[in-house]
């Protein structure tokens, strides 16, 4: 591979780097463009399969699924290369969205987001991995500009196009969507490892042994039966002492005590370095997923607003993702990376403070829109740089481990975030009367995303 001040190295977009680039954005774009069309309709399918309070655990099941992939995606990767497992993903993927669109029950579409989450988890990590070992280190922040930009068009389409299918056709054609575009990218990625030398994706040796790939192995199992506890015990919950309630008390302690094994020591209690670079990454993930999953519902239930001004309202922040991954991404750029991480977890704070305020004083509704601009912004500031970072603090031969924690760090923040909201709206929800409910929740979400701006001044080494 080319040093990383040759100039022989021009950009993700060189002679040398292009279709491996564009097998990894077309990716992106089908992930981008399921996530924001699924959120559009989720308000159509919940009612359908009259499962409305149970809204937030369609999202949180594909998560928790997603946790295992990524756990097994980091073991697999360093045994054998990040580009079979990334295939297996696609079709999983597929897999997935097809049984959802399928599904005349709530069980049946659950299972479909948990193949979905599953071939994610997989998916995701494998394109990190082919990051941190096709591309030098001096290219790989104008790589995840060009990842983040390519979440703008299908956001931006995503979501008109979903309601208009929800509403003209039926939600289930926003699923089977998927599908067909998923199996193009899985020929063009087959095409594209024929292209790609091997030995350039597998330089790195990784340095755990069997033993150590059989305990990650096992600990991803256990992490996901434990985000799965808190899933099943917190959706449809109601406060008081229940065997549910005490199913979501040993979930989360299964959490506490599996979480630590798969990511850096030292993640939980802010240690320097990149064990601060996961604690940001969960912290912003578990805000931001959160506020977006009950954004559609708040908008809709409450206010009245259409599918497609709900959706179209998600994809204003799209817009302020990719133009925050645009800066950190500048050549020019001066600020050092770790303040780009606090200054994201402020503007997430900032902009779902906000929405608070929107549903608790009952303001107008555009508010809300232009207040996921600023969440966008921080998402592309704190989330991006926290890669770049996740890559620049670990030696080659850890990129597999380092990207299946950052994943896992990215997905734990999210599942755990969406379970609490779910848990407080399903114990508090009364129909059309929840403004309070709304205003607590994104108030809580944003009080979880400052935290971020100590974590973000912890990552200076």
């Amino acid at each position: 591979m080319d040093d990383a001040s040759s100039p022989r190295a021009p950009g993700p977009l060189g002679r040398g780097y292009l279709e491996v680039t564009l097998s990894v954005l077309a990716l992106v774009t089908i992930v981008a463009f399921e996530s924001m069309a699924v959120s559009t309709a989720m308000p159509t399918v919940a009612r359908e399969l009259d499962a409305v309070r149970s809204y937030g655990f369609a999202f949180s099941v594909m998560l928790t699924a997603q946790l295992l992939g990524i756990v097994l995606a980091g073991v697999w990767s360093d045994r054998s290369g990040p580009l079979v497992g990334a295939v297996t993903g696609q079709a999983l993927l597929a897999t997935g969205s097809a049984v959802c669109g399928f599904a005349s029950t709530l069980p049946v579409f659950l299972a479909g987001r948990a193949l979905t989450g599953l071939g994610g988890g997989l998916l995701v990590v494998m394109l990190y991995v082919i990051a941190g070992r096709f591309y030098p280190e001096s290219i790989r922040p104008r790589l995840f500009t060009y990842v983040s930009a390519a979440w703008v068009l299908p956001s931006l389409l995503g979501a008109p196009v979903s309601a208009w299918l929800t509403t003209h056709l039926s939600w289930r054609w926003v699923f089977w969507g998927v599908v067909p575009p998923v199996l193009v990218t899985m020929a063009a990625l087959a095409h594209a490892r024929r292209r790609v030398d091997a030995a350039s994706l597998s330089v790195a040796v990784s340095g755990r042994d069997h033993a150590a790939h059989v305990r990650a192995a096992w600990a991803g199992v256990g992490i996901a039966l434990a985000a799965g506890a808190v899933q099943v015990g917190t959706h449809e919950l109601v406060l008081d002492l229940s065997p549910r309630t005490g199913l979501a008390l040993a979930g989360l302690v299964g959490v506490v005590l599996v979480a630590p094994l798969l990511v850096p020591r030292g993640t939980w209690r802010m240690a320097r370095g990149l064990p601060s670079v996961m604690l940001s990454r969960a912290l912003l993930t578990g805000a931001f997923y959160a506020g977006v999953t009950y954004v559609p519902l708040f908008l809709v239930g409450q206010r009245g607003l259409s599918l497609q001004t709900a959706g179209l309202s998600l994809a204003v922040g799209a817009v302020g993702w990719a133009a925050g991954a645009w800066y950190q991404g500048h050549d020019t750029l001066h600020l050092p990376r770790y303040r780009l991480v606090e200054i994201g977890g402020a503007l997430l704070a900032a902009g779902f403070a906000v929405v608070a305020v929107v549903a608790g004083f009952g303001l107008p509704w555009w508010l809300v829109p232009l207040a996921l601009v600023l969440t966008g912004v921080a998402m592309g500031l704190g989330v991006t740089t926290t890669t770049v970072l996740s890559l620049e603090l670990s030696p080659v031969e850890e990129h597999g481990e380092a990207s299946s924690s950052l994943q896992l760090a990215d997905v734990l923040g999210s599942v755990l975030g969406i379970a609490a909201a779910t848990a407080l709206f399903a114990a508090r929800h009364v129909p059309g009367r929840d403004d309070a409910l709304f205003a607590a929740i994104f108030l809580g979400l944003a009080a979880g995303a400052a935290v971020v701006v100590p974590a973000g001044q912890r990552i200076r080494t």
